[in-house]
């Protein structure tokens, strides 16, 4: 049965343009409340460049992208916290300020992107102004809406993971690089070229569903 789509956009600049309320929790009917559309408008301009950059299109196909990976680390925005908690602390960025641990803080997957190891959390907290306060209290990740959604978007806009990527999620789309290289940046080492291809095709779904919702055609490149 073909899916009614609604509205995309909610009028005025950047992803609010882009991205309703209405279609928000058309995409994510059964969301934990904790993950608000305002949380992520409120992260979003932090960050001025996603679903800003290039022509209607691109931007429409960045919010697919985003939201279509942060589906599948979450569960549809159910998860907030990775079931299987790890101590995770590691810092592989050289930041002298990041290479420490608090006795008893834990840096296991939190967030829609899930962020994890104490490194990113310390350099996701410099990227949002927060100096090395989540290095300190890693749990404002689970606890903070805004600052959840901004450690996704840090990750998506600064980060090409460790798995060989040369570009970061945001400018796989810009560049036309095609949906393919946002998952070879998130995850690819586990996933691409044929590591789990089951993986790999429920975010093609969750892409395609969401392109779809926003009223744009996927583009070419979307498996990895």
């Amino acid at each position: 049965m073909r899916r009614l789509r609604l509205e995309p956009g909610g009028g005025g600049n950047g992803l609010s343009a882009i991205l309703s309320e209405a279609t928000f929790n058309a995409m994510f009917p059964y969301r934990n409340p904790f993950y608000t559309y305002s949380g992520l408008l409120n992260a979003a301009a932090k960050f001025p460049q996603f679903a800003a950059a290039g022509d209607t299109d691109t931007r429409k196909r960045e919010v697919a992208a985003f939201l279509a990976n942060v589906a599948h680390e979450t569960g549809f925005l159910v998860h907030i916290e990775e079931i299987n908690k790890q101590v995770m602390c590691q810092n592989w960025s050289g930041d002298p300020d990041c290479n420490y641990c608090p006795p008893g803080k834990m840096y296991f997957g939190r967030g829609p992107i899930q962020l994890s190891w104490s490194g990113n959390y310390c350099q996701a907290s410099k990227g949002l102004g927060l100096g090395v306060r989540l290095l300190n209290e890693p749990e404002l990740v689970a606890r903070d809406a805004s600052i959840s959604w901004g450690t996704a978007l840090w990750f998506w806009m600064t980060q090409t993971g460790a798995q060989g990527s040369t570009s970061t999620p945001h400018g796989c789309i810009v560049n036309n690089q095609g949906f393919g290289c946002t998952i070879r940046a998130i995850n690819g080492a586990l996933e691409c070229n044929g590591g789990n291809p089951a993986q790999v095709q429920s975010r093609v779904n969750n892409y395609l569903d969401f392109t779809n919702r926003l009223g744009v055609s996927p583009g070419g490149n979307t498996g990895c």
